[in-house]
């Protein structure tokens, strides 16, 4: 984790901190800057839909199932709609990889770089108000420029990201992202209708007592899952499970703690993506300091074999995950 090599004030602009920051950018001429804000805009557009959800008819269910089999809900079709769009227009992107869809999207071949997005996360909780919130992952195409795009450019190892964030809709709305150098959070002020500088330099604390896992499945834990949440508790450990992933990281990030997806008997490898889920957050996560695990070993040396493949994720303080490991 290396922090940021411009101290900006908090309350410095998005587009500004981008612009003053530009040298932590890989490959720095201005396309990835360009993307955070094409999807900054879109999150802008998405939080407003979110925000008057319960006015219109954009709350329910869509009657349809997404590739992964979960239920489809109207706001996380419209949110797809909205983020492939904003990519779209900006052109910087060829392709993009989305929970909502069953293959990738092919933009743009003269697009440099693949986006992995979850659009809307923590769908179940749209219409009870709940936080829900938007992942995304940013890999650089390897195909040349102008050309087709190649499985190659699509399924890449989360170690290869150049940039990776989320957008968490909650009782304030926050981007926070990482291009490897460090992570920073942004809050929106809608009143001026921008992301400002809120939470400089993110540091997950080393060690807390926090854990968030949805024990209503503990009957088809595997026994050393059993064994470290009855360690939890031995230990006098707090249990704090929204069930929206963003927003149990991002408590996590800020307080100290570990979320647990592990495999289940209804899903033995696994229930999150580790494409536009897993990835985004453990990088995130190892930025701050923290890590990100399958519970055998780093997610983000994971070689994916398809786009929706899924895994076992554990992520959180550094101590809590390999304490987790060691189980």
């Amino acid at each position: 984790m290396e922090s940021s090599r411009i101290a900006l004030p908090i309350g410095t602009a998005l587009d500004r901190f981008i612009k003053n920051n530009q040298e932590q950018f890989q490959y720095a001429s201005g396309e990835l800057s360009q993307l955070l804000r094409d999807i900054a805009l879109a999150s802008k557009v998405v939080n407003r839909e979110v925000n008057k959800a319960g006015l219109i008819d954009i709350m329910g269910a869509m009657g349809t199932q997404n590739t992964a089999g979960d239920q489809q809900q109207k706001l996380d079709v419209l949110a797809n709609i909205r983020f492939t769009r904003a990519l779209t227009k900006g052109g910087e992107a060829c392709a993009v990889i989305s929970e909502e869809s069953e293959t990738y999207v092919d933009l743009n071949n003269d697009g440099k770089y693949v986006i992995a997005i979850d659009p809307l996360d923590g769908s179940s909780n749209i219409d009870v108000n709940v936080s829900i919130g938007t992942i995304f992952s940013i890999y650089r195409r390897k195909s040349p420029i102008g050309k087709s795009i190649s499985e190659a450019d699509i399924l890449q190892k989360g170690e290869e990201q150049v940039a990776a964030g989320y957008i968490l809709y909650g009782s304030s709305t926050m981007l926070v992202f990482t291009t490897g150098f460090g992570v920073n959070g942004f809050t929106y002020e809608p009143s001026l209708g921008e992301y400002v500088l809120s939470h400089p330099h993110m540091e997950m604390p080393k060690d807390g007592k926090i854990y968030s896992i949805n024990e209503g499945s503990a009957n088809s834990f595997s026994d050393p899952v059993k064994k470290y949440i009855q360690y939890c508790k031995d230990n006098n450990y707090t249990a704090r499970y929204i069930g929206s992933l963003v927003a149990d990281f991002h408590r996590n990030l800020l307080k100290g703690g570990i979320y647990i997806y592990p495999a289940t008997a209804k899903d033995p490898k696994g229930k999150l993506r580790l494409m536009y889920e897993c990835n985004a957050l453990a990088f995130i996560a190892e930025q701050a300091g923290g890590r990100g695990t399958d519970g055998k070993g780093r997610i983000l040396e994971i070689q994916p074999t398809a786009l929706h493949q899924r895994t076992p994720f554990y992520v959180g303080s550094e101590s809590m995950v390999t304490k987790a490991e060691s189980f």
